[in-house]
């Protein structure tokens, strides 16, 4: 099965390498035969990595420790589930992983695109082929996962690391792959459509899909890294500013930005050169997180050990860089813009103002992330910026953020009466201020959670408007009831209103952050019968328990928990202990509410007095952030429906009719 594996992954690499280069001289010499046979092996070259991946995963299921990436990253104890996760725990196998993904995409794209879009294709074919060539070369030459353990065949392997073992990394890894791999088919189309001066509402639509499609699992994947962060790490929070988290973190805004702004390109023709350039960049962001990843520069418990491979990614980075400004420079003229910015008050300026927002975020993000790096190689000393730095800047902006992400609705395009803006504008800025107040005079004085808290409303109290104002039409002219009238609505303009309900999954992942202000958190020694008090709830040291089985050990406290001195429920925090790697490990326990949590960390006994320490977080509104990302998805799969066409029917066409007059006013 090895043999096979590198068979099947050097055929890969034959495949791709000729894609490319047949594709290139099919283009050059206008010959449509080589050109053709050029995508039958970028097809071909899918199933080729697939049969590689499926060879490791099946070494890794026989626990064959003759493969050194097996004998590193795996045991014979490790339960299946995990065992398939070893393909994406290290450097060598998740390569290979991203080729499978990338390969996959292409496959999909181009048999997708085998009638519409004919004369991108080959372009396209090319572009993905010169970027799977590129992780291709590394799987072959440089990181390959089917080398020969060097010394002797040990009898069991290393084990996976502890941190990994969780239901989160058999999920999570996936899909910000499947993010940052899926960025890949936007770029390719948006840099094959200014090479071939395609008109932009052709390649356009297209684009945006794909670009919709890989920042929807970007988002999951980021939800659920900061998830594994809450349940695994142990120190009661979900995003610490890592330069790993960083890293996924900024093409997930520079796509935000170009799904917004693409808007401008398809009503007015306005932002071209921008909307390339936010494809390109969001691109070579993926790149570069992966790059952050892989090289070791930055130190991070999401990192990969220290290697040569950065430089590659460098070099990669570098050429792309270059191919996209060369294919800027030489048809710039063609991406001229065919209106201008007519009010300040329009739909356009909110766009503008989100993506300059957008763009100020990733600047002040990739500064703090690489300031390290920078610091070191000037300065001959690494100075790391805190936690403090990236909340100071980024608060405010993500504020500012949720207020845009309110009024856009508001705004017409082309321009806004003042009348139309303070009509519009009345209900949700009363009800944002109102709140306030409110939380004011209940005693809060955080000025940024009575911030989000009131913006979340005010967004709220937009959206929810504009699903009322156009059902109550519908239902008014074709006696449907509310409901059935918004679901009616939604399904003629997916794209509009399941872009309010990504909206409203956004607020309530701004609310659950904004619960982070009042968390509270106390640790001691906890005996036998010992108390802890946190917030209404008072934690009793019951007892200790031991388990074992073949893969680890553990020994769990069980604290007896009460609310407002009354019984409340039982949790059991532990600490493991893994054989194969000789790793201990702390196992969470967490008392979820939508309201809050209760965290307890087994911290290990005290060595002094051998007392076991209890450290015990209560976390407001946590819940909120998971249930957001729900609707985020939901929303994602409603935009990316085709639109329902319009009802023909004599009660239908005039409630139509009167919808639009409504929703443009």
């Amino acid at each position: 099965m090895q043999s096979f594996g590198n068979f099947a992954i050097l055929l890969a690499f034959v495949l791709c390498w000729y894609a490319l280069l047949a594709g290139i001289a099919g283009q050059l010499f206008r010959n449509e035969r080589l050109a053709a046979s050029a995508q039958r092996a970028s097809l071909a070259v899918f199933p080729a990595v697939a049969a590689a991946t499926l060879s490791l995963v099946g070494l890794v299921l026989r626990n064959d420790f003759s493969v050194s990436y097996v004998a590193e990253h795996s045991n014979r104890a490790l339960p299946w589930f995990y065992k398939v996760s070893v393909l994406w725990s290290g450097q060598e196998g998740s390569l290979l992983f991203w080729s499978l993904l990338l390969s996959g995409y292409a496959f999909v794209v181009l048999l997708s695109t085998s009638k519409a879009h004919r004369h991108l294709r080959p372009t396209v074919a090319i572009i993905l082929s010169s970027v799977q060539a590129f992780f291709l070369t590394l799987n072959v030459f440089v990181a390959s996962p089917f080398i020969t353990t060097p010394v002797g065949v040990p009898a069991d392997g290393s084990g996976l690391n502890p941190l990994l073992q969780y239901f989160e990394m058999v999920v999570h890894p996936p899909m910000l792959y499947l993010g940052y791999v899926g960025f890949s088919v936007p770029f390719a189309f948006a840099l094959a459509a200014l090479i071939h001066r395609y008109p932009g509402d052709r390649w356009i639509q297209i684009t945006r899909r794909w670009a919709m499609i890989a920042w929807g699992f970007l988002t999951v994947g980021i939800v659920l890294g900061g998830h594994w962060a809450y349940t695994v790490l142990g120190w009661g929070g979900y995003w610490a500013w890592d330069p790993v988290e960083n890293a996924a973190f900024l093409p997930w805004l520079m796509g935000t930005a170009f799904l917004h702004s693409v808007m401008m390109q398809e009503k007015r023709g306005m932002l071209k050169i921008w909307n390339v350039w936010l494809v390109f960049a969001t691109f070579l962001l993926s790149i570069f997180g992966t790059f952050l990843t892989r090289s070791g520069v930055v130190s991070s418990v999401h990192a990969f050990a220290q290697s040569s491979i950065g430089t590659w990614f460098v070099v990669f980075l570098g050429l792309a860089l270059l191919v996209c400004i060369v294919a800027f420079l030489l048809n710039r003229d063609f991406l001229k813009s065919e209106n201008t910015l007519e009010s300040t008050l329009s739909r356009e300026s909110g766009f503008l103002f989100n993506n300059f927002v957008l763009l100020v975020a990733v600047f002040a993000i990739l500064w703090g992330t690489l300031f390290p790096v920078l610091s070191e190689w000037i300065q001959g000393q690494k100075i790391t910026v805190g936690r403090e730095f990236f909340d100071r800047i980024n608060v405010p902006i993500f504020l500012f953020l949720l207020f845009l992400t309110g009024v856009g609705p508001l705004l017409a395009w082309r321009r806004t009466s003042f009348n139309s803006l303070r009509r519009n504008f009345l209900l949700p800025a009363c009800a944002a201020v109102a709140l306030f107040v409110a939380l004011f005079a209940f005693g809060m004085r955080d000025l940024y959670p009575m911030m989000a808290f009131s913006l979340g409303l005010f967004v709220v109290t937009t959206i929810g408007s504009e699903f009322l104002r156009g059902a109550r039409v519908i239902a008014g002219r074709t006696g449907r009831n509310l409901l059935s009238a918004i679901g009616y609505l939604t399904m003629r303009n997916t794209r509009r209103y399941g872009g309010y309900v990504i909206h409203l999954g956004i607020v309530l992942i701004g609310i659950g952050l904004a619960g982070s202000g009042f968390n509270k958190d106390v640790e001691a020694p906890m005996p036998y019968h010992a108390h802890m008090q946190i917030g209404p709830y008072t934690l009793n040291s019951l007892a200790r328990s031991e388990n074992d089985n073949d893969n680890y050990s553990s020994e769990s406290l069980i604290v007896q928990v009460f609310r407002n001195g009354q019984p409340y429920t039982t949790m059991f925090p532990a600490r493991r202990f893994y054989k194969a790697s000789n790793q201990p490990e702390s196992m969470v326990a967490i008392h979820s509410t939508p309201l809050e949590d209760l965290y307890l960390v087994y911290e290990g006994d005290d060595q002094t007095t051998q007392q076991p320490i209890l450290r015990a977080y209560l976390n407001p509104l946590v819940s909120w952030i998971w249930y957001g990302t729900i609707v985020v998805a939901f929303g994602i799969g409603i935009a990316l429906l085709p639109s329902r066409k319009a009802d023909s029917s004599p009660q239908i066409r005039p409630a139509l009719a009167n919808e639009e007059v409504a929703l443009a006013h």
